[in-house]
């Protein structure tokens, strides 16, 4: 299981986190298609799946600020 950190952040900070997370998780949904277009299944899988990981951890962000 993975260990639980807290870090206490301004909204200004987290909202600096979200921004960042969604432009990667958007840099590997876009990998994932060319992937896919270039026939890489395995890559295109790796892509979807770090996108979905960051999709999770984007969404706690959001629903802590409300988003």
């Amino acid at each position: 299981m993975a260990k639980s950190i807290t870090i206490t952040l301004t909204e200004d900070e987290a909202e600096i986190i979200a921004d960042a997370l969604e432009t990667d998780r958007d840099s590997y949904t876009e990998s994932a298609d060319e992937a896919r277009k270039e026939g890489d299944r395995a890559s295109a899988e790796s892509f979807r799946e770090a996108a979905k990981r960051i999709a999770a951890v984007l969404a706690r962000f959001q629903a802590e600020l409300g988003d």
